[in-house]
């Protein structure tokens, strides 16, 4: 067995693997950090009534932010095959940063939401490239592992918004927590601008030979493990993505995306509002938002042992079902102490089956239009995201909370229902290698 078939384990490159994973799970804490403080300041800045958010606006630009994520994450699909992973992810950074800081500042309502949908565009763009990044470094036997690993940042940063709007929002103001997102970027910038190699395959691919052979040396690292698929095996960036055998598996991870991202920004921009409405106190209603994100981080790394052991398609599939069972009893005023549990655990379910989509599509595709296909699966699936806090924000207003649960619910069954059609639809691309090899 070659050594790219044993996913080029040697030292170095397990070091590089590393190195590459911690860069970017520090890159996404900061992109869940900015996308989740929306949903933990949102009380607080609906209770500015100087400023003049409505609940219903409060949704719009929930939306609007998530419309912004779904453009710059089809955007990144495209470029980042034919620009590199590296250039995408700090770009993405560096906006969704400065909006951070036009959001701290914002003086109107329509200032605030023209600063989320920009923010929107670089947290859209910085995700798939960072996870196909990830995934290109990872051994290959624990490439699910190393993508819901890195996503646990995502939940990190959402529950370190949940504690920084339980901490800040009512002595310092909503402000505040979007000051503390924008200062992150002085420290962590120049860190990944010295420290994150580019993607080998993008460069091999693109024939910048001695630019990857300089970094392979670098990491004394060996470039035939990184070397993209023979030419015959390439399916063509975007157009590749609907070719025969690969058609109907595309629409359906489109459609399990949807349901997937409407799940995970409905749930998290309207969790403490629509919990605040079910009767808690705002304390406890914005501690649910830290909770159901610790829950995601735990989730996280069970479903990427369990992904690596049996697949990600069949785990995503019991992870959705599960979720949509979760969402369902917070429709149903429990006790407390329960109530913390159901949502501890929905988290655990929510954040990782949307993120075994994610791995589940890198078996799906081959290396060199990896992140074209998760850029598409991320950015149609944003249409969800933009659906989610939209409908939230609608049912909040109408005094329709509970009901909101239970579409939330159905969205978890959709998710299942799509992933599960994914078997007939086609085959991973390691499976197509085994057979042919075979033949």
């Amino acid at each position: 067995m070659s050594t790219r078939e044993l996913g080029g384990t040697t030292a170095a490159t397990v070091r590089l693997s590393i190195r590459v994973t911690a860069l970017c799970w520090i890159l996404v804490l900061l992109d869940g950090l900015d996308l989740f403080v929306y949903g933990a300041t949102l009380p607080g800045v609906l209770a500015d009534k100087s400023f003049g958010l409505t609940a219903v606006t409060g949704g719009t630009i929930g939306s609007l932010t998530t419309f912004g994520m779904m453009l710059g994450a089809l955007a990144s699909g495209i470029l980042t095959d034919r620009t590199g992973r590296r250039k995408i992810i700090i770009t993405g950074v560096v906006v969704f940063s400065l909006a951070a800081a036009a959001c701290a500042v914002a003086p109107t309502v329509e200032f605030f939401g023209a600063a989320r949908f920009v923010a929107g565009i670089g947290l859209g763009g910085l995700l798939p490239s960072a996870i196909a990044m990830v995934m290109e470094y990872a051994p290959a036997w624990r490439k699910n592992l190393a993508v819901t690993t890195v996503m646990t940042a995502h939940q990190a940063g959402g529950a370190l918004a949940g504690a920084l709007g339980m901490t800040l929002v009512q002595s310092l103001g909503w402000r505040s927590v979007y000051w503390i997102g924008a200062l992150l970027l002085v420290v962590v910038l120049p860190a990944v601008v010295f420290l994150l190699p580019e993607s080998l395959t993008f460069l091999l691919t693109k024939g910048r030979t001695d630019r990857a052979r300089a970094i392979a040396d670098k990491y004394a690292v060996s470039l035939d493990t990184f070397a993209p698929e023979p030419a015959e095996d390439r399916r063509g960036g975007l157009r590749g993505l609907f070719t025969p055998s690969v058609r109907m598996t595309t629409l359906l991870f489109w459609i399990a995306s949807f349901a997937g991202l409407l799940l995970v920004y409905g749930v998290n921009t309207w969790l403490p509002t629509m919990m605040r409405g079910s009767g808690y106190n705002l304390g406890s209603a914005i501690s649910f938002l830290l909770v159901i994100n610790l829950g995601g981080i735990a989730g996280m790394l069970v479903a990427g042992r369990l992904a690596d052991r049996f697949g990600a398609r069949p785990v995503a599939i019991i992870w959705f079902a599960l979720t949509a069972c979760g969402v369902g009893l917070l429709a149903v005023h429990l006790p407390l102490v329960v109530t913390y549990v159901v949502v501890f655990l929905t988290g655990a379910w929510l954040f990782s089956a949307q993120t075994l989509i994610y791995a589940a599509v890198g078996a799906y595709y081959p290396a060199d239009s990896r992140a074209t296909a998760l850029g598409w699966v991320s950015g149609v699936g944003r249409l969800g995201a933009v659906f989610g806090p939209w409908l939230g924000g609608i049912l909040v207003a109408s005094g329709l909370s509970s009901l909101g649960f239970v579409v939330f619910a159905i969205a978890g069954v959709l998710g299942a229902a799509m992933v599960s059609l994914v078997r007939r639809a086609g085959k991973p691309v390691t499976e197509e290698r085994t057979t042919a090899q075979s033949a």
